[in-house]
């Protein structure tokens, strides 16, 4: 089994309609991987079009367990008085690219357009996301940590 980095670049969204009635939406994503939670900053003002340009690092392990090899990016709308706006969500599958990186020592999908989908099944413009997945290499040498794993003879 490979353990390794799988690095989130949230770079932007688009169409995502306002849902703010006076005022312009301030968009924020939060992601999941494999019950590992991050949390963009929050765009303020910046609409149904909002630019992050952040990235985020998750823990990820091929093969692992679970088939579950895939990124959940839910949007948000920041909301001062009362609580979160749900806009939609994108969902990004990655086993493919963590298998390639396995095999080829590193991976890499370059910036993409992902649907945005609403509660209602229904499209909410787009998520503009780019992924690379690198693994480390575990040896066992006694249960001593090397590059900032731990391997230890009980995971054997």
């Amino acid at each position: 089994m490979a353990v390794g980095l799988l690095e989130v670049n949230l770079v932007s969204a688009k169409g995502l309609g306002d849902t703010d009635l006076f005022t312009r939406m301030d968009p924020y994503v939060v992601m999941q991987y494999k019950g590992q939670e991050k949390k963009s900053s929050v765009a303020r003002e910046q609409g149904s079009n909002p630019e992050w340009n952040e990235k985020f690092t998750f823990r990820a392990e091929y093969p692992g367990s679970g088939e579950q090899y895939k990124i959940t990016l839910k949007i948000m709308d920041k909301d001062t008085f009362t609580s979160d706006d749900y806009i939609g969500q994108a969902t990004i599958y990655v086993k493919d690219l963590l298998a390639q990186g396995v095999q080829n020592g590193t991976a890499e999908l370059h910036p993409l357009k992902y649907s945005v989908v609403r509660a209602d099944n229904t499209y909410r413009g787009e998520i503009k996301v780019g992924l690379t997945f690198t693994p480390r290499v575990e040896q066992d040498y006694g249960g001593q940590t090397f590059g900032g794993w731990k391997h230890s003879a009980a995971h054997q």
